[in-house]
């Protein structure tokens, strides 16, 4: 078992380097988490959680297939021979939408066409990435691969500065020393 003096060692030398990418997922992290509480998806979802659907199971299959028929036959004459990616309707809400979610024909993301999911009428286009760019940032991915690596390792330095810390504490704890009463046994 490696000495008390080699833990505090290990947990210097793991924690410099470790120290600045924790800030940055610190940093990153609170962005992620602002725009999760205070964006403008999360209060549409919240004012939409007690609205009903006009929607049922029991619903005639044109409630639903027209405005979807309609959303893709305006979706060709906006974007003509485009793959598609996705397709997601919302049937509940103060204004239903249907959003069909175009690739580019060499691959990759492209745009995001939005239609009244009453009536299959062209509301918007809006830019279509698979994740926010601050969501790609906090995990890496913006910067590639090699930066989905260095997350995946920043990780580890986390998780081995934690462990060295706790085995740093858990050593100190077993050592009996009388000046230490109550809570200053535990928190040094």
């Amino acid at each position: 078992m490696p000495t008390p003096a080699a833990w505090r060692q290990w947990h210097r030398w793991i924690g410099a380097p470790a120290a600045l990418f924790l800030v940055f997922a610190s940093a990153t992290g609170v962005l992620v988490a602002g725009t999760e509480f205070f964006g403008a998806d999360e209060a549409a979802r919240e004012a939409n959680r007690k609205l009903i659907s006009t929607v049922t199971t029991a619903s005639a299959p044109a409630s639903w297939s027209a405005p979807v028929t309609a959303a893709f036959a305006e979706a060709a004459t906006r974007a003509p021979n485009a793959p598609v990616d996705k397709v997601t309707i919302e049937f509940k809400g103060v204004a239903p939408v249907i959003a069909i979610y175009t690739g580019k024909p060499t691959g990759g993301e492209d745009q995001k066409l939005l239609f009244n999911a009453t009536t299959g009428a062209y509301l918007a286009t809006e830019s279509y990435r698979d994740k926010p760019l601050i969501h790609r940032i906090h995990s890496g991915e913006f910067f590639g691969d090699g930066g989905l690596v260095v997350s995946m390792l920043w990780g580890l330095a986390l998780l081995g500065l934690s462990i060295s810390g706790w085995m740093i504490y858990l050593r100190m704890l077993r050592v009996d020393r009388p000046e230490r009463t109550g809570l200053k046994r535990f928190f040094f």
